[in-house]
């Protein structure tokens, strides 16, 4: 039985961890934009939120999009005056039932208001929406909203933060995978929870803005914890330092000896708070800024740039002799004053955000496009072109050389160009290849 439980854990993670839920958590945020969220629907109609940079919601509504309802002319002129009102930026919208009318709709929206680059959307998915939309967290964020509009709003800050608004909901309900159940749901929760965790530390916390659900994944902050951390936030106004995460309520020497690199602090008066730079490793980088000739307020500008150069001429090896630290961390500590608090997601593909949507009848064999990966199963890849049906590249045409698996190659997120080698359009199918495309970087 515990080689069993190995083995779950092990598959867990592997299949459904790393191959469905991290890429979701760790798709690149689109930041200092007004958002839109659109979540459609047939019977109910469309529910739409508006957000504003931060997340904070600005309006809500429901409007009935589809031409069987008889009031598309009303909806667009709700929609109209929202973006205009609010100034909108980018717009999410819900890939479940009646999604693709709904993104047909919003992009007549779109050329009537004639914004050019200044609106752009793309079509999130919406998996686990109606769980946190019914959930308690749900309910005490937003007592005020009924449960459909939640959800509009969860959709519209899945594009501005995908991470912060994903780990809201339990990761089964974001749709891991299809055999999920054939493990043992204990073994399917720690190793899901792991990967959560792994995602939100990779990419570092704002302890003043952070929600409890966020913080509470961080590496040695309970559910309590993160909850007295927000309580302390509400009573005693912004963290300064991360030193007074020590007055926290329950959060003890060995909590914030695990939490306190992943937590930062953009505003703090010292410069290393804002980094991932560990405060028991905060005399080895003022050591090192003093034996390099730079000072702790430089950190984080362009007179920093010539550090790793610097670094190398004194040797690596001299100098960690000098600081009594690692090379590993030595090269860790450098990233960071370099760049404090960088985002690792900055590094990723972007969102492909899209102002127009075409037709299946305008594709054409020979055509080379953009997409987004939208699934990665054994026989191939389909990716959403911005047309009603998502086209398929078969396992052997993704790469130039033999692959086993799409996993190798591809992974859901991936922003990719392709080739279409056939349209069917009475079957509605695509048939794409990557093979002999070049890639973006």
């Amino acid at each position: 039985s515990d080689l069993r439980s190995v083995a779950c854990r092990f598959v867990a993670k592997q299949h459904f961890g790393l191959a469905h839920l991290r890429p979701l958590l760790m798709q690149p945020p689109v930041r200092g934009k007004v958002a839109m969220g659109l979540d459609p629907g047939i019977r109910t109609g469309c529910k739409v939120a508006v957000v504003d940079e931060t997340g904070r919601v600005l309006d809500t509504g429901v409007i009935f999009p589809l031409p069987s309802h008889g009031k598309v002319a009303q909806a667009k002129e709700t929609v109209k005056r929202m973006i205009q009102k609010h100034r909108v930026g980018i717009v999410a919208i819900g890939n479940g039932t009646a999604g693709r009318e709904t993104e047909q709709f919003f992009v007549e929206v779109m050329k009537e208001l004639a914004l050019g680059d200044a609106l752009k959307y793309m079509v999130v998915s919406e998996a686990g929406a109606s769980v946190y939309s019914a959930s308690k967290l749900a309910a005490e964020e937003f007592p005020q909203f009924d449960v459909s509009l939640r959800s509009a709003v969860s959709i519209a800050r899945r594009l501005q933060d995908p991470l912060a608004e994903l780990v809201k909901i339990d990761p089964k309900a974001i749709g891991v995978g299809q055999y999920q159940h054939d493990l043992k749901a204990a073994e399917l929760d720690a190793a899901l929870g792991g990967v959560v965790e792994d995602c939100v530390n990779s990419v570092g916390v704002d302890l003043n803005t952070a929600s409890a659900p966020l913080l509470r994944r961080v590496a040695g902050v309970s559910a309590a914890t993160a909850k007295n951390i927000v309580a302390w936030r509400e009573e005693e106004g912004a963290f300064t330092s991360r030193a007074q995460l020590k007055k926290v309520k329950g959060l003890g020497p060995k909590a914030y000896e695990q939490c306190a690199g992943f937590l930062r602090l953009p505003e703090a008066k010292n410069r290393l708070d804002a980094t991932a730079v560990h405060p028991e490793s905060y005399a080895a980088a003022k050591a090192l800024l003093d034996a390099c000739g730079y000072t702790a307020a430089e950190i984080g500008t362009d007179k920093l740039a010539d550090l790793p150069g610097v670094v190398r001429a004194k040797g690596a090896g001299t100098l960690c002799e000098a600081l009594g630290v690692g090379e590993p961390t030595l090269n860790d500590i450098v990233a960071e004053l370099c760049k404090p608090g960088r985002d690792v997601r900055d590094s990723l593909p972007k969102p492909l955000l899209r102002s127009d949507v075409m037709g299946l009848d305008d594709l054409k064999p020979g055509m080379e496009l953009t997409g987004t990966v939208r699934n990665v199963i054994d026989f191939g890849a389909f990716v959403d072109l911005g047309v009603h049906q998502d086209g398929l590249v078969h396992v052997s045409q993704i790469s130039d050389k033999f692959i086993k698996h799409p996993r190798e190659v591809l992974k859901v997120g991936d922003i990719v160009r392709v080739k279409v080698l056939n349209v069917d359009t009475a079957k509605k199918r695509i048939a794409l290849t990557m093979k002999g495309v070049p890639q973006q970087n």
